[in-house]
Formats: C-alpha cells, sequence, structure tokens
C-alpha cells in the first residue's frame, strides 16, 4: 500500500464504510480532547496537518487517479482542528464545532466551493481549512457574547 495514500486516510480511519468525512471529523475531535490548552502545541498540530496534508492528499489523489478520493480524510482533520484551536475543552464548544463543520465541509458555501479548484492537494486541503476557519469564527464569537 502507499505511504502517503495510508497517512492520507488517517490510517485508513477515511475508510469508514459510511461517511468518512464524518468519522475524520470525529476522530479529530476525539484527539483535541487530549491536546492541552496551548496555543504553540495546537498551532504545531495545525500547521503541520494541512502542510503534511497537502503533500499526502496530493500524492493520494495521483495514486487513486481520482481528483479527491472521498477516503482523504486528513483534510477533515486539519479543518476540524482548526475549528478547535484553542477552544475550551466544552462538550458544547466541541458538539457545535462538530456540527458546524460538518454543515461547512458537506455544503460548500461560496468561497469555499470554489476554493476546490486548486491544483492537487491545495485543493483537497483548502476547502476544509476555510470551513474550519469560518467555524472558529463563528464560535468565537458566540463564546465572546455568552
Amino acid at each position: 500500500m502507499n505511504l502517503w495514500y495510508s497517512a492520507a486516510t488517517l490510517f485508513s480511519i477515511g475508510k469508514a464504510p459510511i461517511a468518512p468525512g464524518f468519522a475524520g471529523s470525529l476522530a479529530t475531535l476525539i484527539l483535541w480532547l487530549f491536546l492541552p490548552m496551548n496555543w504553540v502545541i495546537q498551532g504545531i498540530v495545525i500547521i503541520f496537518l494541512v502542510i503534511f496534508g497537502v503533500f499526502a492528499s496530493g500524492q493520494a489523489a495521483i495514486y487513486k487517479k481520482e481528483h479527491d478520493p472521498s477516503e482523504v480524510v486528513i483534510d477533515e482533520a486539519a479543518g476540524m482542528g482548526i475549528a478547535l484551536f484553542m477552544l475550551p475543552h466544552s462538550i458544547g464548544l466541541y458538539i457545535g464545532a462538530f456540527i458546524l463543520f460538518r454543515i461547512f465541509d458537506v455544503l460548500k458555501p461560496s468561497i469555499i466551493h470554489r476554493s476546490q479548484n486548486l491544483p492537487g492537494g491545495w485543493g483537497i486541503m483548502i476547502d476544509d481549512v476555510l470551513a474550519g476557519l469560518l467555524t472558529l469564527l463563528i464560535l468565537t464569537g458566540i463564546q465572546t457574547l455568552s
């Protein structure tokens, strides 16, 4: 098996028979529960996922001969990580982040949809990065108001 493909599927999490994007997002949410509330650590994890994800997802697409293979979920991991960046470990916030991120990831409003047209791994990754940023912006706003 191709090592890049394996990494891009988060070591087979993306091969879930139903809703692989859901599975990749949920796995990231669970991982985030164990990360400390430290912007350096969380930032390093996100930067790694994005940079590594661009390359791994691009290589996985070449390997599978598809533009954006559904089992590639490293993009969901990066986007979900961004959505959860420095949010307090709160079940309510995490569930809200999960739901909002999945809605934006599935519906892909406006620029999120157009961003998929970028070449290679960038096109696979950037829509989830934008969905994560939009989710984080909304939840940070809600958290600030409450």
